[in-house]
């Protein structure tokens, strides 16, 4: 049995950062300073969101690969109507292999199941993103 090297949460932090460049295909940083008004301890949210997602979620062995888990990101954050992050999900999930059709086929099942309005609201931001997708390659 091995004995797991302790890390600091400074390392923690940069280790998800570089997951999250690694799906994003960009750095995260510039979305995580602070902002106009915010409090200080919007940092501290922003700091622990990214270190949850990107340093313990993502980065998981096992049973999903990171395409599949784009996916299922996708679905979820379309679901939810979170439109801002549905954007970073698409990324993610173009980034890492996941085909335009195979979105808009998990966006047909949306409707089936979470409704019309969701999907069409979900397929416009999609849309956006495939149209940046295609002007930078």
């Amino acid at each position: 049995m091995t004995e797991a090297t302790a890390t600091t949460p400074e390392q923690d932090y940069a280790r998800a950062l570089d997951t999250a460049e690694k799906l994003l295909g960009f750095r995260l940083e510039r979305f995580l300073g602070q902002g106009v008004g915010e409090p200080a301890n919007g940092a501290d949210f922003k700091r622990l969101a990214t270190q949850h997602a990107f340093g313990d979620a993502w980065p998981r062995d096992g049973v999903l690969d990171t395409r599949t888990r784009a996916l299922v990101s996708v679905t979820i954050a379309a679901t939810l109507g979170t439109l801002e992050p549905l954007r970073g999900q698409l990324r993610i999930a173009l980034n890492n292999g996941v085909t335009p059709e195979e979105i808009v086929e998990a966006f047909i099942q949306l409707e089936a199941y979470a409704g019309a309005a969701r999907a069409f609201e979900s397929y416009q931001i999609a849309a956006e993103v495939f149209a940046e997708k295609a002007t930078a390659d």
